[in-house]
């Protein structure tokens, strides 16, 4: 196994997911120093998730005859530079520009790290190599955006975007000593982007990961709205700090579990989701009530994209690459939309509202699991 690749593309996947949601610990502070409101703040969330829609798919689709490191390179580089850009940026308009590019090279980057890590590693052991490398994002939950919005808070908002930059630099710098290349897809096993999508389970799985990441990112990005409407009294950043910390054993969890009840472990997974919406919606004035639906929260959806992308990855087969392309892209689709749709609750009603759209749209998400189980969520 070559665990200190392996180990590089997780932590890649950790600066994506801290660089995509560290805004939502950083609202107030950042809409204070640009002069504008949270709302607009959260469409920096919104706008890095727009640019990974739109690139991701027509990119993975035109680059997977490429050879892999050559490709991860130039993306990180890229990505490096967007961000340095937002760090320095006093005009929100810039900001948004940046961060849409910035989420641009993180669809490629996203579009390409699990086909990746199972390209360079032995054939029979390809989840191990998955699990590896989906640590990065739980991991960036965990450390990277409560780590961000605490520097953001203490010293300076710009500091969380600029450490961010230096993370990718050494990270691309090892990458380039360390991750062996890998190939392309051959021209023979290539299947257009509609058959790809029309192979049995692929549809059904993007629609899980829609409904679902819609539920969570809902929530997330407008926690600190939350939190001051609820009056628990509990800190934006310690919450993050603890889902973080759950997501990391609920990757855990998937880790053990997913070989031999997949469809078992997403049904309790999507449930536990549920029932922590409840207890954010009904318990909200209660501290330990929230930091206990934040555990459950954290647990249940830290190992999702373990999960999808396993079953997504057997669904795509020789043609991996271009299913894996399709989940960055249904997950910021989805993390876009959740920008959106939170903005405007927050908006028109009050924070603790956000709970109920998390409820209704995971028992959308189960059911679809349900409906899907012959064609994608196999019992073992």
């Amino acid at each position: 196994m070559p665990w200190a690749a392996l180990g590089l593309l997780a932590a890649m996947g950790f600066i994506l997911i801290a660089g995509e949601t560290m805004p939502a610990g950083l609202l107030t502070v950042i809409a204070g120093d640009l002069g504008t409101s949270e709302g607009i703040v959260g469409q920096f969330i919104s706008v890095w998730a727009l640019g990974t829609v739109i690139v991701t798919i027509p990119a993975i689709s035109l680059t997977r005859g490429m050879r892999r490191k050559p490709l991860l390179l130039g993306a990180i580089t890229g990505l490096l530079l967007t961000n340095g850009v937002t760090a320095l940026s006093d005009d929100v308009v810039l900001s948004l520009v940046s961060r849409f590019f910035a989420g641009a090279f993180t669809g490629v980057i996203w579009g390409m790290l699990a086909a990746y890590g199972r390209r360079i590693s032995p054939d029979a052991r390809g989840g191990l190599a998955l699990s590896i490398v989906s640590v990065g994002a739980p991991a960036g939950l965990a450390l990277g955006t409560p780590l961000g919005a605490w520097v953001g808070s203490i010293v300076d908002w710009r500091w969380s975007f600029a450490g961010l930059s230096l993370a990718a630099l050494v990270v691309l710098g090892l990458v380039a000593l360390i991750v062996p290349d890998a190939p392309g897809q051959p021209p023979a096993d290539r299947l257009p982007l509609r058959g790809v999508l029309g192979l049995p389970g692929v549809s059904i799985v993007l629609a899980v990961i829609v409904a679902w990441m819609l539920a969570h990112t809902t929530v997330y990005t407008y926690v600190a709205p939350y939190l001051r409407d609820s009056g628990a009294g509990v800190a934006p950043e310690l919450l993050l700090l603890v889902y973080g910390l759950a997501s990391v054993l609920g990757i855990v969890v998937t880790a053990i579990v997913i070989d031999r009840h997949p469809r078992a472990l997403l049904h309790v997974s999507i449930g536990v989701f549920i029932v922590a919406g409840g207890v954010l919606l009904v318990a909200h004035a209660l501290a330990p009530a929230v930091l206990v639906a934040t555990v459950l929260w954290g647990t249940a959806f830290g190992g999702a994209a373990a999960q999808l992308q396993s079953v997504l990855t057997i669904a795509g087969g020789a043609n991996s690459d271009v299913a894996n392309s399709f989940l960055p892209v249904a997950f910021n689709l989805a993390i876009f939309a959740g920008g959106v749709l939170g903005a405007a609750v927050i908006g028109s009603l009050d924070g603790l509202v956000l709970p109920v759209v998390m409820i209704v749209l995971g028992c959308v998400a189960l059911l679809l699991v349900v409906a899907g189980r012959r064609t994608a969520f196999a019992a073992r």
